[in-house]
């Protein structure tokens, strides 16, 4: 690496999503100072934060492990990962920890780990609530302390300043708890001076690896920090980088277009220009960043909502089809009345949510389509405070939606159960309940960090 830029290669979007291992070897050979890949994210729902459980098996990190560590420590460079075991949580870390010192120690591999921690304290939570330091994102509203005593774990999002804290400790690899995607890939740019405003810009560009290119199956990118702007090509030489493609990834995941907060300020693409260098690379210069104010850090948190069962059945009947809503209507109404009958339970001792699949599950009232389907298929899912009294309430509606007829049929219609048994037992079920920034007293204040020689003799 020399003064003037720092290049930065991404692999693939997320760790255990896999990628062509010569895309990796293309991306040494064009002279990368770090590689940076992200673990996990909170698209996939409040499970893994709750349950404190990866989305991505074993197998599939170690695979992508194995090439990262070897082409790190083959080229002498750092390997930066975030979000560790998807939602950033303790265990998470020390999950990927433990695969990474299998690796190390099977393939003879020298390397110092570094893993930041980021779940946080609830009773320090609530004392900076008392202090007036923890607000609202919305659509949330102001935080209860009983809401931090509920949640099964909370994780705060950090910058780059721990990763940078933990590389400049000796870390060979960092392995982060609950971080920004663009944090891994600025933290080494932003360490050896590369100005914030192309560092910012270029990590949110590459945080999804191939998804800013025309091919986003092929891999990752690579990205070159300068002290004007930043470069960007795909690892797969086939595939293209275009201004168009880069610039559209602004889009993704951002309530604005143009501006983006990170925990120590704003990244500002107003001014931003996107050349195309050549048929597949990118120039982006006049991005610039603003420094906060007050340093804050996101903090999630989900809590336990109860367990579910989900039952699902097919209806092809074009009669019912034809009146699908009100039919939907007619198996809450008659599935309400015999639970209450049956097992005795009143409505606020369980919910019962109906999804129409082929109508309208996704966008709902949203929906634009009109015409009756010609198959849909209804999936049941019930919550209640224990297993057994959702799968009850569950089995009460097996008959129902087996042969419910609407009041206008003189037969009864046979739908369709893929499964025997019809009932799922999904278990435990969470909920997202923070969504809200702390003041933080310093950028690396509320993580901690632990050092780990990880070597074949250890």
């Amino acid at each position: 690496m020399n003064d003037t830029a720092v290049r930065i290669l991404v692999p693939t979007g997320m760790l255990g999503a896999g990628f062509p291992p010569e895309t990796v070897e293309r991306g040494l050979a064009l002279g990368a100072d770090v590689i940076a890949i992200d673990g996990g994210s909170t698209d996939s729902g409040p499970h893994y934060l709750g349950s404190g459980t990866p989305k991505t098996t074993r197998a599939a990190v170690a695979a992508d492990m194995r090439i990262l560590l070897n082409a790190a420590a083959r080229s002498s460079i750092p390997l930066i990962v975030g979000s560790c075991g998807t939602a950033g949580t303790d265990s998470g870390v020390d999950w990927v920890a433990g695969i990474t010192a299998d690796i190390i120690a099977e393939d003879g591999l020298d390397l110092a780990v570094a893993a930041v921690y980021s779940e946080q304290d609830p009773d320090h939570l609530s004392g900076r609530l008392a202090a007036g330091a923890i607000r609202p994102l919305p659509p949330m509203g102001d935080l209860r302390p009983d809401t931090l005593r509920e949640c099964t774990h909370i994780v705060g999002m950090m910058g780059h300043e721990p990763i940078e804290a933990a590389l400049r400790g000796g870390a060979d690899v960092v392995l982060a708890g609950r971080a920004t995607d663009t944090a891994l890939a600025a933290a080494y740019p932003l360490m050896h001076g590369m100005p914030p405003g192309p560092t910012w810009h270029a990590a949110k560009i590459v945080e999804c690896g191939g998804q800013s290119t025309t091919d986003p199956r092929s891999g990752g990118v690579f990205a070159t920090v300068d002290h004007h702007g930043f470069t960007i090509e795909p690892l797969d030489p086939a595939v293209s980088c275009t201004p168009n493609s880069v610039a559209a990834h602004m889009l993704y995941e951002t309530a604005d277009p143009f501006r983006m907060r990170e925990p120590a300020g704003t990244l500002d693409v107003t001014a931003a220009t996107y050349r195309a260098v050549d048929d597949r690379t990118v120039r982006v210069e006049g991005s610039v960043f603003e420094p906060a104010e007050q340093h804050t850090i996101k903090l999630e948190g989900a809590r336990l909502s109860g367990y579910e069962t989900m039952s699902f059945s097919a209806i092809r009947d074009p009669h019912l089809l034809a009146g699908i809503e009100d039919w939907a209507a007619l198996l809450h109404e008659v599935l309400t009345d015999r639970v209450g009958r049956t097992l005795g339970l009143d409505p606020a001792d369980y919910a019962v949510d109906i999804r129409l699949y082929g109508h309208n599950a996704v966008l709902q009232e949203r929906d634009p389509a009109t015409g009756p389907a010609r198959e849909v298929g209804v999936m049941l899912l019930v919550r209640a405070s224990d297993q057994a009294t959702a799968t009850a309430v569950a089995k009460v509606a097996n008959p129902l939606m087996l042969h419910l007829p609407t009041a206008d049929m003189d037969y009864l219609p046979s739908l369709a159960f893929p499964f025997s048994p019809a009932e799922t037992e999904r278990g435990p079920a969470y909920e997202f309940v923070l969504n809200h920034t702390v003041d933080a007293e310093s950028p690396t204040a509320l993580f901690r960090t632990e050092y780990r020689k990880a070597t074949a003799d250890a």
